[in-house]
């Protein structure tokens, strides 16, 4: 795992909390601040899936 796909895990993590958070104290807002999190995290995440393959890739060249 490289540093990309950790800190995107986190922030998919907290932003469920955050949503969930919002959720519970019916603030739209921090629903969707948690979602808009939890889309980075994701992306962040898929970003550093794609580096291990690249390096995955080149290390079997």
């Amino acid at each position: 795992m490289n540093k990309d796909q950790v800190k995107g895990t986190a922030k998919d993590i907290a932003g469920k909390v955050q949503e969930e958070a919002g959720n519970l104290t019916g603030s739209k807002e921090q629903e969707a601040k948690g979602l808009a999190k939890q889309v980075e995290g994701k992306t962040q995440k898929k970003v550093g899936d794609a580096k291990e393959a690249v390096k995955d890739a080149i290390d079997k060249l």
